[in-house]
């Protein structure tokens, strides 16, 4: 029976020990990221240490010192409430932390003021701590309108995709699709928001987008607000909507290079000048002259042209025969240099050549007999 009791008594006492653990981890996780200032007030042209916890490892943070904000109600105008040419970026370690100063400058509006981090990249976070600019003008916030008031319920998206007219340089386009909820006491009609996408470090440029319905109080809605860059966009964007001078929601952005542009310039520099070229080879070698080209001497390859009857004459053979033997038989003359006709000696004895001996013991030596 002893045994039986201890057992519900270890379970109670292991369940007391956990519940504070428990409680712990999960205050810790409602928190979320946290930004802390090393002063609270500083003068323009000063600066102060801003250090930050719980963030997402290795993340790009902007800091900023904005005018007419709060902690409860964020930036009421946006980032161009903000002193923006001093603001500072920042990488979080891989323990969400970060630690690093930045200059004190006025904002454009009024304070009360803050400090203003949030993410660049990746999913939307910020966070916002009282800071006093010393000696700027402090004013009262804004109204906040009783009638209805709307909250974001659920985190943003970007629907769509870029088709083939995008990839040649076409204007790309988005649904921002989000879900509000009324927290006012009285209904929302017909809501009007503001949508702008930035580039870069640059302030957002914003359109008006209304939705057509009512919203009652207690009530939600879904919103799908059509978003579009300029033709040949690319790089990385934010999309951000607003109502009631509040920012509610950003959601980053990237569109990749319309490659297709530059693939049809590529092909205009390399097909056009090779069609100018042929063009004008074609051009010259018409305008070249015809008596150049005779001048090169007859064409390589000439067709020969017969004509449609062909009469083959042969000659006669019997007067071909005759004229060869009356040439062969006619007597060749030749005059030497040193006789003229009259004196030739071959002339008067009937011989062509000159008088020698017939002896055949001697064949080849000349007599004197005559010259004696």
């Amino acid at each position: 029976m002893s045994g039986k009791v201890r057992i519900p008594a270890l379970v109670a006492v292991l369940a007391l020990l956990l519940l504070p653990l428990a409680g712990t981890t999960s205050a810790a996780a409602a928190v979320g990221p946290s930004v802390k200032l090393s002063k609270s007030q500083a003068g323009t042209g000063g600066s102060i240490t801003v250090s930050g916890s719980d963030w997402r490892p290795h993340a790009l943070l902007m800091m900023l010192i904005c005018g007419q904000a709060t902690p409860a109600r964020g930036v009421i105008g946006g980032t161009n409430s903000c002193a923006n040419a001093d603001g500072r970026a920042v990488t979080t370690d891989a323990k969400g932390i970060f630690s690093k100063k930045l200059p004190v400058s006025e904002p454009p509006v009024p304070c009360p003021c803050v400090v203003h981090v949030a993410t660049v990249t990746g999913a939307s976070a910020s966070a916002d701590t009282v800071f006093q600019v010393a000696g700027h003008a402090v004013e009262p916030l804004p109204a906040e309108s009783s009638a209805g008031r709307l909250s974001v319920l659920s985190d943003t998206r970007l629907d769509g995709s870029s088709g083939l007219l995008t990839w040649f340089g076409a204007p790309p386009s988005r649904t921002l699709v989000f879900t509000v909820g009324n927290a006012g006491s009285s209904p929302v009609k017909n809501p009007v928001f503001k949508v702008g996408t930035s580039h870069g470090v640059f302030a957002p440029q914003w359109d008006d987008q209304q939705f057509s319905g009512t919203i009652a109080p207690g009530g939600k809605a879904e919103i799908k607000l059509p978003v579009e860059l300029s033709a040949g966009a690319h790089g990385d964007y934010s999309v951000s909507m607003k109502y009631g001078g509040r920012v509610l929601a950003e959601q980053p952005w990237g569109v990749g290079r319309p490659w297709g542009v530059t693939l049809f310039w590529v092909l205009v520099c390399v097909v056009v000048p090779a069609a100018v070229f042929r063009i004008g080879m074609a051009v010259v070698d018409r305008l070249r002259p015809r008596k150049a080209a005779r001048s090169m001497g007859p064409p390589r390859h000439r067709a020969l042209h017969m004509p449609s009857q062909v009469t083959l004459r042969m000659p006669k053979l019997g007067r071909a025969a005759a004229s060869r033997e009356a040439a062969a038989a006619a007597p060749t003359t030749s005059t030497l240099p040193w006789f003229t006709p009259d004196s030739d000696p071959g002339t008067a004895a009937g011989r062509l050549s000159a008088p020698h001996d017939d002896s055949p013991t001697s064949p080849t030596t000349p007599t004197r007999k005559g010259l004696t």
